[in-house]
């Protein structure tokens, strides 16, 4: 099993010219080899030594791969760092992972780094070099800064690569509460993902793919960062997501394999781009990371021609399920697919114990695809684990007789109300059968007699108007249960997002407290 970077360096030899990344920056094999090449050699140049973490920050395209991979031929593990992240997040990865360096770009977010890297160094972290990227790592004398000045790298020797099975990235948790946590990972759990991505969606080198997951992601690793390399097919990359470019890129490289979470393919069909772009090119769409909605994802197989699929797990456990282009329709938009044999998944009752047949509980697992768990955090990986080993994903889900898994909600993400557990996907699933809504995000708001009561955020379609009343009315017609409708209705223009790309539904927990608390004072 050969690691990324010897596969991208056969691919130099082999097909110099062809596309690694197409999009707004495109570099060829070659190229991305060569400049890989030059920054582990200016990362050995510095006194960085195995095993050192070294931080990436940077929006996606080529640059980020690049980083990612000298670092790999350095010998050095990187810490990714997603591109939303704040002052305080970035201050706390890097603490907690003791980088030594920092690859970014001089400004993020109209945070001047370069000052704020040298702040962190007068607060004691290790970190010693902030390497100051030059647009996407571009060839010449000068291949970037740090803080020492400009550095020429060039005939600078490179160390040694790391090997499948050596921590090559730890990577921040995408999640909605609280500082991120970094997940451990080494190749070879990716390798074993590519050859089941590549069996499910019957991939091949001639595909062309998209990837709208920021690369630090467990997600976007995938997506971008080893199976189109492992394929040698060529990656489309968006610096920033937005569905109307995101459409006209798939429209002009004929993309064929699409990867992006739920939030960002709705938003595709919610675009007027859509009907004005061919996206019949597109043979597979790839999501996940939280329950898909359905209806939504038979609108886009109707609309595209393309197959929804999907492998349900998370960054920590990697994939406990999947679906494939065998699979029937309903197996492939009603579940989360057929458990993966390999890796041994078991549902949990709340008590740890197993869950009787056709019941509910929390998927566990132990496999080939997990990660080794959290950096520095021995509270957090007690959590993730049951007391005898299995890792556990934070989510409910059921499992049938034939091995399907459906996802019920997340153990976070039940609004309980009056002590019955009210299922926050479920809710929006049926709210954005709406004409009016385009997004929909249920969350718990706070209740002095019930607990908890259903609050709904939506943003809506353009021209359209959408009142409490009408939206139950329609609930009421399409059969929905009482207890699933929502008893308050926040429109607002934009939900916020997390890192990974889904809905920041802590922000609209503390919102709608907010909220509450005001109106109490009034």
């Amino acid at each position: 099993m050969k690691a990324l970077a010897e596969v991208i360096d056969g691919h130099a030899q082999s097909s110099p010219h062809a596309p690694a990344f197409l999009g707004r920056e495109e570099l060829t094999w070659a190229q991305y080899a060569a400049r890989s090449d030059r920054l582990a050699a200016a990362l050995v140049q510095r006194g960085l030594v195995r095993g050192d973490r070294v931080g990436v920050l940077l929006p996606d395209g080529p640059g980020v791969h690049i980083a990612f991979v000298g670092a790999e031929k350095a010998g050095l593990t990187v810490v990714g760092i997603g591109p939303r992240a704040g002052p305080d997040e970035l201050r706390h990865l890097l603490r907690l992972t003791e980088a030594r360096a920092l690859i970014s770009r001089a400004v993020h977010r109209d945070l001047d780094l370069v000052a704020f890297v040298a702040e962190l160094g007068g607060q004691g972290l290790p970190l010693r070099h902030h390497l100051v990227v030059q647009a996407e790592l571009e060839e010449g004398d000068s291949l970037f800064t740090d803080t020492a000045g400009t550095v020429d790298m060039a005939d600078t020797p490179a160390g040694g690569p790391l090997s499948t099975d050596d921590v090559f990235l730890l990577n921040s948790t995408s999640g909605t509460t609280g500082m991120p946590k970094c997940v451990i990972h080494d190749q070879r759990r990716w390798n074993c993902f590519h050859e089941l991505a590549v069996e499910a969606g019957e991939l091949r080198h001639s595909d062309v793919f998209l990837s709208a997951i920021p690369a630090p992601f467990g997600f976007g690793i995938w997506t971008s960062h080893f199976t189109p390399t492992l394929l040698g097919a060529p990656t489309v990359l968006l610096p920033q997501f937005s569905a109307d470019a995101l459409i006209d890129q798939i429209d002009r490289h004929r993309v064929t394999v699409l990867a992006a979470v739920s939030t960002q393919f709705i938003m595709m069909l919610n675009s007027p781009a859509l009907a004005r772009h061919a996206v019949s090119s597109l043979r597979v769409l790839f999501t996940g990371g939280e329950a898909v909605p359905a209806e939504r994802a038979a609108e886009f197989e109707d609309r595209t021609g393309a197959r929804v699929l999907q492998f349900y797990g998370s960054n920590e456990t990697g994939a406990l399920s999947r679906t494939t282009t065998r699979d029937s329709r309903q197996a492939r938009l009603g579940t989360a697919g057929r458990v993966i044999d390999g890796m041994r998944v078991r549902l949990f009752d709340e008590n740890g114990g197993d869950v009787t047949a056709l019941g509910r509980g929390q998927p566990g697992c132990r496999g080939p695809l997990t990660s080794r768990g959290y950096w520095g955090d021995d509270d957090a990986n007690a959590k993730l684990h049951t007391s005898d080993g299995w890792m556990l994903t934070g989510d409910i889900a059921t499992l049938d007789s034939d091995g399907y898994l459906r996802v019920v909600g997340r153990t976070d993400d039940f609004i309980i109300r009056g002590g019955k557990n009210v299922s926050g996907p479920a809710v929006e699933e049926s709210v954005s059968s709406h004409a009016a809504v385009a997004l929909a995000a249920a969350v718990a708001m706070p209740d002095p007699v019930f607990g908890e009561r259903v609050c709904v955020y939506v943003e809506l379609r353009p021209g359209h108007q959408l009142t409490l009343d009408e939206l139950v009315a329609h609930l009421q017609s399409r059969g929905v249960s009482p207890e699933s409708f929502p008893e308050r209705l926040v429109v607002v223009d934009t939900l916020p997002r997390s890192s990974g790309g889904k809905v920041a539904k802590q922000a609209l927990r503390e919102d709608i407290a907010d909220r509450i608390a005001k109106e109490k004072k009034q």
